[in-house]
C-alpha cells in the first residue's frame, strides 16, 4: 500500500515520502479523512494526487527530516 523514502529537495532540507493507493471504491469523504488523520497523527502533509484513468487515487505524502546535531564530545 505504501511505501516511504527520502530525498533532500532544498539544501540542508530533507523530506521523507510515502506514496499510498487508494483504490476507487473508497468516497472522498473517506479519502479526506484518511489522509487528514495521517496529517493529524504522523505529520505528514499532501504533496501530490493523481487519479488514474481507472479511478485509483496515488496520492504522496511527505513529511520533514528533522536531524539532531551530534553532540560536540570533550
Amino acid at each position: 500500500m505504501s511505501r516511504a523514502l527520502a530525498r533532500p529537495l532544498n539544501r540542508g532540507v530533507e523530506w521523507e515520502f510515502e506514496r499510498i493507493t487508494l483504490s476507487r471504491d473508497f468516497s472522498r469523504n473517506v479519502v479526506t479523512r484518511l489522509l487528514v488523520e495521517r496529517a493529524e497523527q504522523g505529520g505528514w502533509e499532501l504533496d501530490r494526487v493523481q487519479i488514474g484513468a481507472d479511478g485509483n487515487r496515488r496520492v504522496v505524502l511527505r513529511r520533514k527530516i528533522i536531524r539532531q546535531p551530534r553532540p560536540l564530545s570533550l
